[in-house]
């Protein structure tokens, strides 16, 4: 075993330890939660919670697999709005939501995917391939994809979509929705991946020391590719279900959702520094968010101040990790 494999063995080892932290406070807020309202700790509140969560939760993932590469996407959440936003465009029938109907329904899907890849092809290529940097990458990529939104949609909002892109959205499978089900397996899949496979290993090791992980034999770019794409991909999985949920494709559609992606990524313990943080502290991370949301919603906290919650959790965030790990996530 390299020293290199040693180090990530530790720091993979120490993050599951890590991934227990958030544990605590997901129970206390439960209790605050059912103190505030009898209603929060009903299964369908809760499997609310879960679905609407489960969106902005797959968006953390993609993000997550980004962070740990010491990478970052900006992109992401316009990819939510723009991937189904040109399904709705090219299957949508004239007259009937805004769309131009040259395709059939059953492309919707396809198409969604599609963009995404591409989306992720293109930032991986100005990344990767021309050496630029990712946070001004994905922020011009991020302004690019939110106007051709705005272009193609007019403005509007695409409506009467097909059935193929409602599907996800809206059926349950063994009485919960199919969102939920969905975001679960994902993160299971992520989890297994980051702990106990050799890619999850290489990506801590080119987010710890990317001359070092070359060095021990990891391909760092065939690597870097996958992870970019890939989590274009997921966002653009991330907008089918929205789309389905709402049964429409707005063109401000994501718009701001990359805040609480970073706010809920932080909290669960991901390293902005790359190298550090697991699967299961990002879902407990999005999962501790919504949950506080939830109960300041039963609260009867307005709206505009639950939005000024994500920014304090981030600050609160990089404040104890400097406490507890002796390091800023900076």
């Amino acid at each position: 075993m390299t020293d290199t494999t040693a180090a990530v063995n530790r720091k993979i080892a120490f993050a599951r330890l890590r991934d227990l932290a958030l544990i605590p406070a997901i129970i206390v807020i439960a209790v605050v939660g059912q103190l505030v309202s009898p209603v929060f700790l009903r299964g369908d509140n809760l499997i609310n919670v879960l679905q609407t969560m489960s969106e902005i939760a797959i968006l953390v993932l993609a993000q997550t697999l980004v962070l740990i590469v010491k990478k970052m996407d900006l992109s992401l959440e316009s990819t939510v709005g723009l991937a189904p936003g040109v399904a709705a465009w090219l299957t949508v029938p004239v007259g009937a939501g805004h769309g131009l109907g040259l395709l059939p329904g059953g492309w919707s899907v396809p198409i969604t995917l599609a963009v995404g890849v591409l989306i992720g092809v293109v930032n991986a290529l100005f990344i990767i391939r021309f050496g630029l940097n990712g946070f001004i990458v994905t922020l011009g990529m991020l302004i690019v994809l939110r106007g051709i939104l705005t272009g193609i949609s007019g403005g509007q909002t695409f409506f009467r979509l097909p059935e193929s892109m409602l599907y996800l959205g809206t059926t349950q499978w063994l009485g919960m929705p199919a969102s939920v089900w969905l975001c679960l397996t994902l993160f299971a899949a992520g989890i297994v991946l980051l702990g106990f496979t050799s890619f999850g290993r290489s990506l801590y090791a080119i987010g710890g020391n990317v001359d070092a992980a070359k060095a021990a034999g990891i391909r760092t770019g065939r690597v870097l590719w996958i992870v970019i794409v890939t989590a274009s991909l997921l966002a653009a999985l991330s907008g089918l279900l929205l789309s389905g949920r709402l049964a429409s494709v707005a063109s401000a559609q994501g718009n701001g959702y990359i805040f609480t992606v970073f706010a809920a990524a932080v909290i669960g313990g991901i390293s902005l520094n790359g190298g550090k943080g697991t699967m299961f502290g990002a879902f407990t991370g999005i999962l501790l968010l919504f949950l506080i949301q939830n109960v300041l919603t039963l609260a009867g906290v307005p709206a505009q101040w639950i939005g000024a919650l994500n920014g304090t959790i981030i600050l609160i965030a990089l404040a104890l990790s400097r406490v507890t790990g002796g390091k800023a996530q900076e």
